[in-house]
C-alpha cells in the first residue's frame, strides 16, 4: 500500500469510523503505537486538517450601545473571552461571513478592500445555495506580501464561493505620486470598475491601524515605523480603503491619501451597507475615527475593541 494511501485509511478509520487505535491496530495489523504515529504523520502531511468549530457568542448590551451611540445599522460584538487575537480574527470572520450571507440577494453586487480580516471573512462563508453575484475589487492591488490578503484573490475567492464574477481593479493601491494617480484614473477600464465599486449594494472593508504590531501597509512593506511615527504626528489614527482619517473621521490631506488608487471615503456614503470588520484593543483608535466620520455603518468586532472605543469616546 502507498504510504499516502495508508496514512488515508487509517485516519479515516480514525476520525470518521470512530474506532480506537487499538481497533485499528488489530484491522490493519499492527501496534497501537505505530497506528498513533500514522495518525500523527497524517495530520503533519495534510491529508488530515482538523477544524475547531467555536460556538461564537456575541455581547448584545455592547452591540446595543455602539448602535445608539453611533447610529449604526448594525453591530456584531464578538465575546473572544481572552481568546489569542488569531483566533478573534477568525470569530470575526465568522460574524461577518454569517452577515453578508443572509445580505446578500440575487444579483448582489459585492466591494471589498483587502487584509486580513476580509480574508478571514472570505474564509469563513459557507453559503448552502448559489448566487449570481459580481464581487469588485474596491482599490488597487497591494501586489507585495500575502497574495491571499490582497483585493485579486479575494475578489475571485467570493465570486467563486457563490459561482458569481469578480472584476479586478487593474491598478497598484498606492503609486509613486498624484501625478501617475490621475493618469491612471484617465484609464477606460479602471474608470469603468471604480464606478461599479461607487455603486455596488454592499462593501466589506477592512480598519487600518497606525500602532505597528497590527499595522497591515506596515506588514504588507509599503510604510515603515517612522512613516507610521509621522502619519499619528499629523492626526492619522487609522485607514480604510486606504485613506487615512483623523480621530474625528475626517480624511487627511495628506501626501499619501493623494496616491492612492481606489474609491474615496466620500465614495462609501453611497452605498446602502458598508461593513467595517476589526478587533483588538490596538485597533480601537481607528474604528472610533471611522464610526464618528460615517465611513461604516455596519461593525463586526469585538468586546475588548468595543468597550475601548465606547471609553474612548466618552472621553
Amino acid at each position: 500500500m502507498e504510504r499516502a494511501d495508508l496514512l488515508a485509511q487509517v485516519a479515516s478509520l480514525y476520525y470518521e469510523d470512530g474506532l480506537t487505535q487499538a481497533e485499528i491496530a488489530r484491522q490493519v495489523d499492527a501496534s497501537r503505537s505505530t497506528i498513533s504515529r500514522l495518525l500523527h504523520e497524517a495530520r503533519e502531511a495534510g491529508i488530515v486538517e482538523i477544524t475547531i468549530h467555536y460556538p461564537w457568542k456575541t455581547d448584545p448590551e455592547l452591540e446595543n450601545r455602539l448602535e445608539e451611540r453611533f447610529q449604526l445599522r448594525k453591530a456584531l460584538v464578538l465575546a473572544a473571552r481572552g481568546r489569542a487575537y488569531t483566533e478573534i480574527l477568525r470569530g470575526l470572520g465568522v460574524l461577518a461571513a454569517r452577515y453578508i450571507d443572509r445580505a446578500l440577494t440575487q444579483d448582489s453586487t459585492l466591494g471589498i478592500s483587502w487584509g486580513t480580516a476580509v480574508h478571514s471573512t472570505a474564509q469563513a462563508l459557507r453559503p448552502k445555495r448559489r448566487l449570481p453575484i459580481t464581487v469588485v475589487q474596491m482599490i488597487g492591488a497591494v501586489g507585495i506580501g500575502d497574495p491571499l490578503i490582497d483585493g485579486p484573490d479575494l475578489a475571485r475567492l467570493m465570486a467563486d464561493i457563490y459561482g458569481g464574477e469578480y472584476r479586478y481593479l487593474h491598478a497598484p493601491l498606492i503609486v509613486e505620486n498624484g501625478q501617475v494617480r490621475q493618469g491612471l484614473l484617465q484609464e477606460p477600464r479602471i474608470q469603468e470598475t471604480l464606478g461599479l465599486a461607487r455603486k455596488v449594494d454592499i462593501a466589506l472593508v477592512g480598519v487600518g491601524s497606525l500602532v505597528p504590531e497590527v499595522s497591515s501597509l506596515l506588514r504588507a512593506g509599503y510604510l515603515d515605523r517612522q512613516a507610521l511615527a509621522k502619519l499619528r504626528a499629523q492626526g492619522a489614527v487609522g485607514d480604510i480603503c486606504g485613506r487615512h482619517y483623523d480621530a474625528h473621521g475626517r480624511v487627511m490631506d495628506i501626501e499619501l491619501n493623494r496616491r492612492m488608487v481606489g474609491i474615496e471615503l466620500k465614495d462609501l456614503q453611497g452605498i446602502e451597507q458598508v461593513i467595517g470588520v476589526a478587533g483588538g484593543e490596538a485597533k480601537a483608535e481607528a474604528i472610533l475615527g471611522a464610526l464618528r466620520g460615517g465611513h461604516v455603518n455596519v461593525l463586526v468586532t469585538d468586546d475588548g475593541a468595543a468597550g475601548k472605543v465606547l471609553t474612548l469616546d466618552e472621553r
